[in-house]
């Protein structure tokens, strides 16, 4: 896990420094008061690239590529979307309906997780599974407390289930055939250009490749599909044994998928 500091803003409440020390003490970080100092200054006196700042009901990760926090982002717009009857294509790969349950092994930013969560409804279930302290930290406090204009899509937020942990171990200790879904959105081996957006989360996330142990695992404990999400040209679908792909004719990104 890399390092970082955990401080404040520069106008310290009481609920920021009390969510700073207490998410310090989780992660096994240093508190640093912050005083008047600036971030730079910090990284540089403490020798990091990565300072944790909470905020105001947020956590905010600084690095060397931006800003890391949370925002339901698409998410928001898949969800109206799918309430105007209109189509997305994870949930189709999935075929989810109401009240199945989902295993998301690479939560991130949590945009897949959450649009999940609204199809598979109070009913279902969305586990999510971040093998990142740092993002776990950051996505986990605002699916809790992020407040959405959007009710519906805000009830999704909260219904998910974060666990910090490696995705490959979580599966070997699950059961045969325990959760409907099994999903995975590795980061792209061949980043799309227009994801800039993601070079934060890349700086903090787990790099490496879905293995073909994981596969086998994701197939023992899914009882309906697991599904994997990667650029549209990628090779990693025929890798892993994907029985066929989905998606729209233009779009960047498409789903494998093996229907059990």
């Amino acid at each position: 896990m890399k390092k970082a500091i955990v401080t404040t803003g520069h106008k310290v409440k009481e609920d920021s420094s009390k969510l700073a020390k207490e998410t310090a003490a989780r992660l096994g970080f240093d508190f640093v008061e912050r005083g008047k100092a600036s971030i730079e200054a910090l990284k540089e006196e403490y020798k990091t690239e990565l300072v944790l700042v909470a905020k105001k009901k947020a956590l905010v990760l600084v690095t060397p590529d931006g800003e890391l926090f949370f925002h339901p982002n698409m998410a928001h717009l898949r969800v109206k979307n799918i309430r105007l009857g209109q189509k997305d294509h994870m949930i189709e790969a999935m075929e989810l309906r109401a009240g199945m349950s989902v295993l998301d092994c690479t939560l991130g930013f949590g945009a897949d997780a959450i649009v999940a969560s609204f199809v598979a409804g109070p009913e279902g279930s969305v586990t999510g599974l971040e093998v990142s302290p740092l993002i776990s930290e950051i996505v986990g406090y605002g699916l809790t407390h992020f407040i959405a204009g959007n009710y519906p899509l805000q009830e999704a937020m909260r219904r998910i289930n974060v666990v910090m942990m490696d995705y490959l171990m979580y599966l070997q200790q699950q059961s045969d055939k325990s959760v409907d879904i099994v999903y995975l959105d590795p980061m792209f081996r061949y980043p799309l250009k227009a994801s800039i957006n993601l070079q934060p989360l890349r700086c903090v996330a787990e790099p490496r490749a879905v293995s073909i142990a994981a596969i086998e695992e994701a197939k023992r404990v899914a009882r309906c599909r697991v599904v994997m999400k990667e650029n549209s040209r990628s090779l990693e679908f025929k890798r892993l044994g994907m029985q066929y792909v989905l998606g729209g004719k233009y779009s960047s990104v498409h789903y494998g998928v093996i229907d059990l």
